[in-house]
């Protein structure tokens, strides 16, 4: 499968079978992390798998979009190893983190494990129910297991709206202010 093929392929899975996980796909999914390109190649990723039915419990308790997963990854980065821009201080952890969670997406979903990212989540009840450190900054939840027989993209999956109205030429003139309204 080419690679905009496995992009297209991609889509939030919110229902799941309760079938494990195989550690060697894990593995793999994880290693997709690892090898994620960060700035000034810091690896400030820092990734805390959630399988055990205790961990899967405590997760409920931060986020109403954990869909009964079997496990889940919770993508954090750590502010004393993210590199930092030297004009404005700006921290790129959170961007790091992202690539990292992409990446780790794609993989799941070219080995048949369906995944969503979940942004809507408590991080102080994040933070305090898995004991993280200051230093560490929670950026996303990822949900993941083998799509369960009724799972389905939701209905707006493939409505993306096209080229002429995300990307633009040398300036941004012509730009309209909020969400384009024609696909």
């Amino acid at each position: 499968m080419d690679f905009l093929q496995l992009a297209k392929k991609r889509h939030s899975v919110r229902k799941f079978s309760n079938q494990k996980i195989e550690k060697e796909k894990l593995d793999l999914i994880l290693e997709a992390g690892r090898i994620a390109p960060t700035a000034a190649n810091y690896q400030p990723q820092r990734i805390l798998v959630l399988d055990s039915e205790e961990s899967l419990e405590k997760l409920k308790t931060c986020t109403p979009c954990h869909f009964h997963a079997p496990l889940a990854l919770l993508v954090c980065y750590d502010t004393s190893a993210s590199w930092k821009r030297s004009y404005d201080n700006e921290d790129t952890g959170i961007t790091d983190a992202s690539i990292v969670a992409l990446q780790m997406i794609l993989q799941a979903t070219e080995s048949g494990i369906g995944c969503t990212w979940v942004a809507h989540f408590d991080p102080q009840l994040i933070r305090t129910s898995f004991e993280l450190p200051d230093y560490l900054v929670p950026v996303a939840l990822i949900p993941m297991g083998y799509p369960a027989v009724d799972s389905a993209p939701n209905l707006t999956h493939e409505n993306r709206f096209s080229l002429n109205r995300t990307v633009f030429f040398n300036s941004f003139d012509g730009i309209s202010k909020g969400k384009p309204s024609e696909k």
